[in-house]
């Protein structure tokens, strides 16, 4: 499991105890779960997952203190080292708590009183399963070009589009869902909205299957009123809404890419110390102690950068963007660099399906794209570089 002690100067002394609690946790409840096989074992093993993390409080990390959550002053770090440990053990519990995080901070957020008192403690107990419905076959990156359209309509809004690549679409309870009343108005156009997937008009098409097995799909709004007390935010701010969110939580994203990293490099050193080849361990080659060296050095910047950038936003700081943009960028890069060396060194083992480092290897692909990809990142990071 990762090491809280070589990150100790950007931690403060509660993170340690709340990090060894996490080790055993992970240990008992998460990583005798394994792999699913296949997409329909990752919507079944989703749901089991957010019951454990509901029933060992853990999903409440995903949710502030105020609303019935965890999550205080110091709270992305925290954040961060649940992310980190569950990605260690197994990414799919990683991405189900993420999603916890991501689903229900545009309620948090921008929703009213009465929302959060609905469900906001339901979603930190883990009975509620949430969903971050932005992306769209024609909107990824260019949030501007989102076309689900919502129209007003007295006191309601008439909700009608698609949104696709959605992490648990299908199974999860409730959707934050991201539409525009003026397509022409690109980002300035959009708001969002709270809708209940049993909530009439809103439709699961069926799921989208991903190289390592994971809930995404798609889901399809057809005249789907809703309330306009279910809007979170101002009408046309939902652009400025979902990116404070996604800004808040990206370091998070590095922190997993982190915990995959620190798998693929503990399954490297075990099978180098182990596997014997013409004679001694591969671990008494000079090629494999440079490559575990590498990896070694690679990891430890990245862990680094990733809770300097959550120091940043926990402090208040007046750098979120720049050094969140930096750690996601650098943490998952250095992440499939780690897992692509753990392949080479385990050989064969490493490209059969029931070994870790190729569920490892299919799943950490997918953070350099999800929550702004690595280009985007560093778009980010130029604008802001220091005078």
């Amino acid at each position: 499991m990762p090491d809280p002690r070589t990150i100790r100067p950007l931690l403060d002394d509660d993170h340690l105890g709340l990090a060894a609690e996490l080790d055993g946790f992970v240990r008992e409840q998460i990583a005798p779960l394994g792999a699913p096989a296949d997409d329909a074992a990752a919507r079944e093993q989703g749901r089991a997952v957010l019951d454990r993390l509901g029933a060992g409080g853990w999903a409440a990390y995903a949710v502030p203190a105020e609303h019935g959550g965890a999550l205080r002053g110091a709270g992305l770090r925290a954040c961060c080292l649940v992310r980190e440990a569950l990605a260690f053990a197994s990414p799919l519990a990683d991405a189900i708590f993420a999603l916890q995080a991501l689903g229900s901070g545009p309620l948090a957020d921008g929703g009213s009183d009465e929302l959060k008192r609905e469900w906001l403690p339901r979603i930190a107990r883990g009975e509620v399963m949430t969903a971050f419905a932005m992306t769209e076959p024609e909107a990824g990156s260019d949030v501007g070009s989102i076309r689900t359209r919502a129209l007003r309509d007295g006191d309601s809004w008439v909700l009608d589009g698609r949104k696709w690549l959605l992490s648990n679409a299908g199974i999860a309870d409730l959707y934050a869902v991201f539409a525009t009343s003026d397509p022409e108005a690109g980002t300035r156009g959009l708001s969002c909205f709270l809708v209940a997937a049993d909530h009439p008009g809103l439709r699961f098409v069926g799921p989208q299957v991903l190289a390592a097995p994971h809930p995404l799909g798609e889901i399809e709004l057809a005249g789907c009123r809703v309330p306009d007390a279910q809007r979170l935010g101002a009408p046309g701010e939902g652009f400025k809404l979902g990116m404070r969110i996604l800004d808040r939580l990206r370091a998070t994203v590095a922190a997993a890419a982190c915990g995959m990293a620190a798998r693929a490099l503990a399954e490297a050193r075990a099978h180098a110390a182990e596997r014997r080849q013409f004679g001694r361990a591969l671990a008494d080659f000079q090629l494999v102690q440079a490559s575990l060296a590498d990896m070694a050095t690679g990891l430890e910047s990245a862990r680094l950068m990733t809770y300097r950038a959550a120091w940043e936003v926990d402090r208040g700081g007046s750098e979120v963007t720049y050094r969140s943009a930096m750690a996601k960028l650098q943490a998952t890069e250095t992440a499939q660099r780690v897992v692509d060396a753990a392949v080479q060194i385990l050989g064969g083992r490493g490209v059969l399906a029931a070994h870790p480092v190729d569920h490892l290897y299919r799943s950490v692909r997918a953070l350099r794209i999800y929550e702004g990809p690595s280009d985007i990142q560093r778009l980010v990071i130029a604008r802001r570089l220091p005078e």
